[in-house]
């Protein structure tokens, strides 16, 4: 195999395995947060708009969060603050005793 092929399959390793450790943890919180950047899961979320629609952002604010990032050694965090002038998505979990 090649370095390149070898990133590539390291690469998707490490992105199965965070895909596994999501699915583990989602029970955990009630939101999942997506930013152009992140995709969060939360127990709390408080978002803040500044500006109007054209020109604006967004201050957004996680507490009990986990980070969907294969470059961090730490997904889990107390508390999350992301600042953004794109669009933001805040989805309710639903309980899976539905």
């Amino acid at each position: 195999m090649s370095a390149e092929e070898d990133l590539e399959q390291f690469e998707a390793e490490i992105e199965l395995s965070l895909y596994q450790e999501y699915r583990a943890v989602l029970p955990m919180f009630k939101y999942a947060i997506e930013t152009e950047r992140r995709f969060y899961l939360a127990n709390e979320v408080s978002l803040k708009q500044y500006g109007d629609e054209s020109s604006g952002w967004v201050e957004l604010l996680l507490e009990d969060a986990w980070v969907w990032d294969m470059y961090r050694p730490a997904r889990f965090a107390s508390s999350v603050r992301v600042l953004t002038t794109k669009d933001v998505n805040i989805e309710v979990i639903p309980d899976k005793d539905l």
